[in-house]
C-alpha cells in the first residue's frame, strides 16, 4: 500500500487527544521552519502563545526559531521532551520514532496527513502515545 495514502489503523480518540494537550507542555518541533508562511511555523507560533514551550528541529536552519534553539535533531535536545510533532513526509516517520523512543518522549504527533501505521504501533510498543493525521492548533482550539 502506498503510504502517501495510509489511513491510521487506530488514533487516539478526541478524549485521548484532550487528555495528551493537558498534560504534556514541552514540544518538540520535527520540520519546524524558519519561514511564517508554513503551517509548522504558525502551528507553533499558535501554541507558544498558548503556553507550551516549543523547542524547533530542523537540521537545514541554525540559530533560533521563534525565540528558541534550534536543534539538529531530536537526541541533541538536551531537556526532556514529552510531544514530538512531526511536519514530515510519511517516509521520515520511523526515523523519528527511534528518535523519540530513545529520548523518552511521551507522545507522537504525525500532523494532518502524516500516517505511518508500522511506525505508530512501533511506538505504542515502546509506550508512546500516539496521534496521526491530527493539526496540534485545530485539536487545541477544539478543547478550549
Amino acid at each position: 500500500m502506498d503510504q502517501q495514502c495510509e489511513m491510521p489503523d487506530k488514533n487516539a480518540s478526541s478524549t485521548e487527544v484532550t487528555q495528551i494537550l493537558k498534560q504534556f507542555k514541552i514540544i518538540a518541533v520535527v520540520g519546524l521552519s524558519d519561514k511564517p508562511d508554513r503551517p509548522s511555523y504558525g502551528v507553533s507560533a499558535y501554541m507558544q502563545a498558548a503556553g507550551y514551550r516549543i523547542i524547533p528541529v530542523n537540521p537545514a536552519a541554525k540559530g533560533e526559531i521563534l525565540g528558541e534553539k534550534v536543534y539538529a535533531s531530536l537526541k541533541e535536545i538536551p531537556e526532556q521532551v514529552e510531544i514530538v510533532d512531526v511536519f514530515r513526509k510519511p517516509e521520515a516517520v520511523p526515523e523519528i520514532v527511534d528518535d523519540a523512543i530513545a529520548i523518552g518522549a511521551k507522545v507522537v504527533w504525525l500532523q494532518d496527513g502524516i500516517v505511518h501505521n508500522a511506525a505508530a504501533e512501533k511506538a505504542r510498543k515502546a509506550g508512546l502515545l500516539v496521534v496521526q493525521s491530527k493539526c496540534l492548533l485545530r485539536e487545541h482550539r477544539r478543547m478550549t
